[in-house]
């Protein structure tokens, strides 16, 4: 559905070990990029917290909270107050032993319009994941803000071209990617740029892909010790449908960034490069396998 322009806004911030001055930094920083035009506005993974999956420490589920909770109360009034909508990240409690990676979506107007569980969740080095998160089970979904129709992924989903693809058939106008990336500081050196490469890449092919705004909020910042901690990289970005950067982050430095994004521009790009439309669904079968033997 075409509509008019809108304005998103990305809040690269960098955080401290107490949740409550994250969720502090983040109010004002909303406020900022309220002001400046924003009506979309998104924050990037795990905001209240240090990233604490560097670790595997049970008592670090003592930082996660129920959906609707404290965050989200706090981002409704945000909302209803500045008359935005806003995608934030929560450590989502469900139940005792069931823990999720979650994105909230919130309307203008103070509205919980519902949630994404973070789908593919990672287990590397510092990337403990797998340790704190169940998959996700609600499928990608779309939500539909009073600005444009909006699908949130989370991190390590920025990587699968499946995840961007299903939410453009949910008719996203924008893929949300709040995110924690950075590097190892023994890898950077030799791998960093290739890395930081791979990672705007990927992203930008989805927005191409599927003909569609890409935003990727990342956070910035050293966190953990010297020599065992992740340099998070920054970098955030908006990628318009052409897979054309509008506006980029630094690396070292907190920012708010707001693009405006016309859908006339979908129209357009969709029109010249009908991706959406050549597609041979009777022939994708075989993706439901995990190999081709």
């Amino acid at each position: 559905m075409q509509r008019a322009k809108f304005r998103i806004g990305l809040i690269q911030m960098a955080c401290a070990k107490d949740p409550g001055e994250n969720l502090a930094k983040a109010g004002w920083r909303i406020r900022e990029a309220a002001g400046n035009g924003a009506q979309i506005v998104c924050l990037q993974e795990l905001f209240r917290s240090e990233y604490f999956c560097r670790e595997e420490n049970a008592r670090l589920f003592d930082l996660a909270e129920p959906v609707p909770g404290p965050t989200t109360e706090a981002f409704s009034r945000l909302a209803r107050e500045l008359d935005i909508a806003i995608v934030g990240s929560v450590f989502e409690r469900r139940a005792a032993g069931v823990y999720h990676n979650t994105a909230v979506v919130i309307d203008a107007g103070g509205a919980l319009l519902g949630t994404y569980r973070k789908m593919h969740i990672p287990d590397d080095p510092l990337y403990f994941e797998k340790y704190y998160f169940t998959p996700g089970d609600l499928g990608f979904r779309c939500f539909e803000t009073r600005y444009a129709r909006i699908a949130p992924l989370v991190c390590w989903d920025q990587w699968y071209p499946e995840a961007a693809r299903l939410a453009a058939l949910g008719g996203a106008q924008v893929l949300f990617y709040p995110t924690a990336i950075g590097w190892h500081p023994s890898e950077k050196a030799e791998y960093g740029a290739a890395q930081h490469d791979a990672w705007r890449t990927i992203q930008r092919a989805h927005a191409i892909a599927n003909g569609l705004y890409v935003a990727a909020v990342n956070r910035v910042g050293y966190e953990g010790p010297p020599e065992h901690g992740l340099e998070f990289w920054g970098g955030s970005f908006v990628a318009d449908p052409f897979g054309q950067v509008l506006a980029e982050a630094s690396h070292e430095r907190e920012e708010t960034l707001v693009v405006e994004c016309d859908p006339r521009r979908i129209e357009d790009v969709r029109r010249n490069w009908p991706f959406l439309r050549d597609r041979r669904i009777d022939a994708y079968a075989p993706i439901l396998s995990r190999v081709i033997d």
